[in-house]
C-alpha cells in the first residue's frame, strides 16, 4: 500500500526456470514491447533483489527493458508506480513530495520479503535500487542522500530550466514547502548499493547531505554537450553531486539524451507524439542506437550490483 493507502501497481521479473517461448509485453502504439516468458516458474535459488523507480510522469513499464535485462543477469527485479508521480496519476505538488516514493519502495520491499512464494528466493543481503530521472533521485535518497529544499529553490530561481518552469506553471512556490520533509533522511539500511540514471533534484547539495550515504553508488549520465538535460546534468560546471560522492562510479553515455532511457520506439512513434504535441521522447540525437544504449546501461548496472563480473 502507498502512503495514500491505495494498492501499489507494479511488475516483477525474475530468472526463469527452463527455456520457453518469449512473448513481447507492454506493446503500445508508441513503444515496442519487451520479450519475456509470462508466468514462467522462478529458477530455484536465492537471488539478489533490485527495486526500480521510474521518472516523473513515467510508469513501471517505462523501465521494463531494464527489469527484463537485469533478470536475465540473475536478479529478481520489481518496478512499482509512484502514486501522484506516474502516468495517469500525476500532480506536480504530489510528485515533489519525493519521500513518498521511497516509502513506496520500502513498502514493496517489506511485502516481498514477507511473501510466502517470493520471499524465500530473495537474498536479503543483496538488496539494490536503480532509478531514472526523478527515480534516480529516489534511488539516491533511499541510499541515504538527503535533499536540500533551499538549494533547489535557489537553483530554480537562478536557472529557470525545464523542471523549474513546470513547477512555476503549477503555481508552486518552493520556498513555501516543508523543508523538514524535503530534506530529511530516507535511507533504508537494507539497501546495499544504488544506481541512478540521469538523477534529478541534486543541485546545490554539500557534503553534509551525503554523510549517511551508502558507499556503492553508480551515476549514469545520458548525452553530452547540448544533448544533456540541464536538470539532470550532475557533471555540469557548478554541479556538486560528483564532488560529494567521491566514491561513486560515473559513466557518461553518448550519443543519447534524457529520454533515450525510455522504451524503444516504433517507427511511427515520433509522428504520433508530434501529433499529440507531446514530448519528443522518440527523437534521439543522431547516431543513437537505443537498443544498444539500453544494453549498455543494463550491463553497467549489472556489474555495479555484482550480477556479472
Amino acid at each position: 500500500m502507498s502512503e495514500s493507502k491505495k494498492p501499489l501497481a507494479g511488475g516483477i521479473w525474475y530468472p526463469a526456470a527452463g527455456a520457453g517461448p518469449a512473448m513481447p509485453q507492454f506493446d503500445s502504439p508508441i513503444f515496442q514491447g519487451v520479450p519475456v516468458q509470462p508466468d514462467a516458474a522462478i529458477r530455484p535459488g536465492r537471488w539478489p533483489l533490485v527495486l526500480l523507480s521510474h521518472g516523473v510522469g513515467g510508469h513501471w513499464r517505462s523501465l521494463a527493458w531494464l527489469g527484463a535485462g537485469l533478470a536475465q543477469q540473475g536478479a529478481i527485479v520489481v518496478g512499482v508506480n509512484h502514486p501522484g508521480s506516474t502516468f495517469g496519476d500525476y500532480e506536480m505538488r504530489r510528485s515533489l513530495n519525493h519521500g513518498s516514493r521511497v516509502s513506496d519502495l520500502k513498502t514493496t520491499l517489506d511485502a516481498l520479503l514477507a511473501d510466502a512464494a517470493m520471499g524465500p528466493h530473495i537474498d536479503s543481503q543483496r538488496i539494490y535500487v536503480a532509478g531514472f530521472s526523478l527515480g534516480g533521485w529516489t534511488s539516491l535518497s533511499i541510499g541515504g542522500l538527503r535533499g536540500d529544499l533551499h538549494a533547489y529553490a535557489d537553483y530554480c530561481a537562478r536557472s529557470g530550466h525545464r523542471h523549474c518552469r513546470d513547477i512555476a506553471r503549477a503555481g508552486i512556490d518552493l520556498t513555501k514547502l516543508d523543508a523538514r520533509v524535503w530534506s530529511r533522511s530516507y535511507r533504508d539500511p537494507r539497501v546495499k548499493a544504488v544506481a541512478a540514471v540521469d538523477p534529478a533534484l541534486h543541485q546545490g547539495l554539500n557534503a553534509a547531505n551525503a554523510s549517511d550515504m551508502v558507499d556503492q553508488v553508480l551515476l549514469i549520465g545520458l548525452g553530452q554537450g547540448a544533448d544533456r538535460l540541464p536538470d539532470t546534468d550532475f557533471s555540469a560546471p557548478g554541479a556538486t553531486l560528483t564532488g560529494i560522492l567521491p566514491k561513486a562510479r560515473i559513466e557518461i553515455m553518448a550519443p543519447a539524451f534524457h529520454f533515450s532511457a525510455l522504451p524503444v520506439c516504433k517507427p511511427a512513434g515520433a509522428k504520433l507524439l508530434a501529433e499529440d504535441n507531446d514530448d519528443p521522447v522518440c527523437s534521439d540525437p543522431p547516431g543513437t542506437d537505443r537498443p544498444v544504449l539500453h544494453d549498455r546501461i543494463t550491463r553497467s548496472i549489472a556489474r555495479h550490483f555484482g550480477l556479472v563480473p
